[in-house]
């Protein structure tokens, strides 16, 4: 078994090729079932503390796994259909999310980009520069 994410989309293809399923693979519905699955994960950790969504028992474990999976199915799938390479694709989302997300300005703080002020910016930089 390998981890190559190319040999997994070459599977996954003619996993549906086979099965005439192809006909059924557009993006559209493709993505409503990454949702239907991502739903499916989130219903195991409902209800969890923080603490216990991190201590999963291993029936959990296991479950929460094979949803992991689904959604990473259903992923490839859209991507393979609209020739997205993932890879390419996540390290250029992580490039503009370091710019985005500079770590003098939002170490410690979870807050979504537009929320940061150009004030708190230039304020947080100028103690920065002092210190």
């Amino acid at each position: 078994m390998t981890d190559s994410l190319e040999e997994l989309r070459l599977r996954l293809a003619e996993f549906a090729a086979v099965r005439d399923w192809d006909q059924f693979h557009s993006p559209k519905n493709l993505a409503m079932a990454l949702i239907a699955e991502a739903a499916e994960l989130v219903e195991h950790f409902q209800w969890l503390s923080e603490n216990d969504s991190s201590n999963l028992s291993p029936e959990k474990h296991q479950a929460v796994s094979h949803e992991l999976a689904d959604v990473l199915i259903y992923l490839i799938r859209i991507a393979d259909k609209l020739d997205i390479n993932l890879i390419t694709a996540a390290q250029a989302k992580i490039q503009i999310n370091e710019t985005r997300y500079p770590v003098e300005r939002v170490k410690g703080d979870a807050r979504r980009a537009e929320e940061y002020s150009p004030y708190e910016t230039s304020f947080q930089n100028a103690i920065d520069s002092n210190n």
